[in-house]
């Protein structure tokens, strides 16, 4: 293929989440390359960082489930998309639009790529055969081992057809020298922190994030003397029952002084250096774990759960002892093992964590870094369209 190729992401729609921050950082790879990179979805925060990187949003009632809208507005939607702005390859990373544009693919004959970003639950046939279109790539994209085991097992005609490709960090941004202090002191003003102690835990606010979990035991920590501010981030998307039980954790366990419900933040590499303890106690599985890849980019020692792919992004580099490495693994369920590992953390010695954070930064460049993903990526998409996005420049 001699011209630049043009890629065509399919999303629900283009806000905060993990989905949408790796759509743009392929698109911003794309156009890097020399590419054209288009995303069909609804429109949200993260549409002007598209625009700046020259990225174009296309319109797609994408978020909609109606049968109807997937199976024929949009499909057909997606359909005039790629004949209009001569699409060479379709993504999709997400269910609900992933069956428009595999429709839409197979109609024009395009390559049709799937990101597996999620473990999807399934119960029942009707919800398997709703996940399954995440498993029909001509090359589908897994966001970790974990989530490649996942897909194999589930779907088993897929398994040669999978290829990991982690999640990326961005090296330049998630940089602790690039983080002055005037974004530092004006984002502990927004918080309102003082000089205890600061814990955060970044994830969207819902149950199986860990919030909940991690209130009480929180509670019994402070009911213990120990002193500290725990910053939970994240949008609560509507989830206004799950707010009513915070709150009521919050009051319960006396946590009003020390728990900070704060929202959306839109500079996380500043949330991580004013942090001096990153958790994330996730209750179900994670696909990838990109808030603990950030963390120990960011030098930060970080605690997470056991499940899902969080182990396989905290785990030790070769030829470190467990003991010797600032990214800690816990059951998750356990209210006492996250009790003495939040108060060891936080006891830790700082010229200990200072020796250990170039090397917690070295190794998530070495295999998370956002460099690597878009890499391997545009390799995916060569492969298929005879591109030559992924060649050195």
């Amino acid at each position: 293929m001699t011209k630049a190729p043009t890629i065509l992401q399919v999303v629900p729609w283009l806000d905060s989440g993990g989905v949408e921050r790796g759509t743009v950082d392929i698109a911003a790879a794309i156009i890097q390359a020399g590419g054209r990179a288009l995303v069909a979805g609804e429109a949200g925060r993260l549409v002007p960082q598209l625009h700046a990187l020259g990225g174009e949003l296309l319109p797609l009632t994408g978020r909609s489930k109606n049968p109807y809208v997937i199976l024929h507005s949009n499909a057909k939607a997606l359909e005039a998309m790629i004949h209009e702005h001569k699409v060479d390859l379709v993504h999709a990373r997400s269910r609900a639009p992933a069956w428009s544009a595999l429709i839409a693919a197979r109609r024009t004959g395009v390559p049709f790529v799937t990101t597996y970003h999620g473990a999807y639950s399934q119960k029942g046939r009707i919800k398997a055969f709703y996940n399954s279109v995440m498993a029909k790539g001509d090359v589908v994209i897994a966001n970790s081992h974990y989530t490649a085991d996942l897909i194999a097992s589930r779907r088993p005609e897929a398994k040669k057809r999978i290829v990991t490709i982690h999640r990326g960090v961005d090296m330049s941004a998630f940089d602790p020298a690039a983080v002055s202090a005037d974004r530092v002191n004006q984002l502990r003003s927004q918080w309102g922190v003082d000089d205890r102690p600061v814990i955060i835990l970044p994830s969207r606010l819902t149950r199986w994030k860990g919030q909940s979990f991690i209130l009480p035991v929180v509670g019994a920590l402070k009911q213990q003397g120990m002193a500290f501010q725990l910053v939970l981030i994240g949008d609560d998307q509507g989830r206004e029952s799950y707010m009513a039980e915070l709150d009521a954790l919050i009051a319960q366990y006396d946590l009003h002084d020390c728990v900070k419900r704060v929202g959306h933040c839109s500079d996380m590499a500043a949330a991580y250096t004013v942090s001096d303890l990153v958790i994330v106690p996730s209750q179900d599985a994670e696909t990838f774990g990109r808030s603990a890849a950030e963390a120990l980019a960011m030098g930060k020692i970080t605690l997470v759960g056991d499940l899902g792919a969080q182990p396989e992004v905290a785990a030790p580099p070769s030829g470190v002892s467990a003991e010797g490495w600032i990214a800690k693994v816990i059951r998750h369920d356990d209210s006492d093992g996250w009790q003495k590992a939040i108060a060891s953390a936080l006891a830790q010695d700082k010229g200990i964590i200072a020796n250990s954070a170039p090397l917690a930064r070295q190794h998530v460049e070495a295999h998370f870094s956002l460099d690597s993903m878009g890499h391997d990526t545009l390799a995916i998409y060569d492969g298929l369209i005879g591109s030559c996005l992924a060649e050195d420049k």
